[in-house]
């Protein structure tokens, strides 16, 4: 007969990490939809484009 043994960590959980994740994902989409969007460079611009159409998002 085997005996495993267990270690239990204690996990912090702060109200920061419930506040950053959101916000990070948030200032990543717009960064997406603002810089690369509506970029001059025609190049990243086709690009966004391209992913948009790929992924049956309307843009037009």
């Amino acid at each position: 007969m085997t005996q495993s043994q267990t270690a239990h960590l204690p996990v912090a959980v702060t109200n920061v990490g419930r506040i950053a994740q959101p916000a990070l994902a948030m200032a990543l989409g717009i960064f997406i939809v603002a810089m690369v969007g509506f970029s001059h460079i025609d190049v990243v611009h086709n690009a966004a484009h391209d992913v948009r159409h790929s992924n049956a998002f309307p843009c037009h």
